[in-house]
């Protein structure tokens, strides 16, 4: 599912127009951004949460050359997801999912 999926489905599940659910859809994303930015967690009940995971500065080897590289340190955003979620999609179950109407 892409971006755009996301909002056409918004669209038509909310019964919203194209510019509202696009609007509701980058508002989401931008506070998600937003709260790891500021390192904070986020957590969706059911779904999963979202954190930093902080890795420390370390001399690396460029594979080609064999030349040491310094890494600098850096946080990566990582997905853990949560157990209703990992359930249903290893039974296949589709019950909790909004259908068209």
């Amino acid at each position: 599912m892409t971006k755009a999926d996301l909002i056409n489905a918004l669209e038509k599940q909310a019964n919203l127009s194209h510019t509202h659910s696009e609007k509701v859809v980058n508002i989401i994303f931008d506070c998600m951004i937003q709260s790891l930015f500021d390192d904070d967690r986020i957590e969706i009940r059911g779904f999963g949460s979202f954190a930093n995971r902080n890795y420390k500065a370390y001399e690396g080897r460029n594979p080609k050359t064999g030349k040491v590289v310094k890494v600098s340190p850096k946080k990566v955003p990582f997905f853990k997801v949560g157990k209703e979620l990992k359930e249903m999609v290893d039974e296949g179950k589709d019950k909790y999912l909004i259908k068209d109407a």
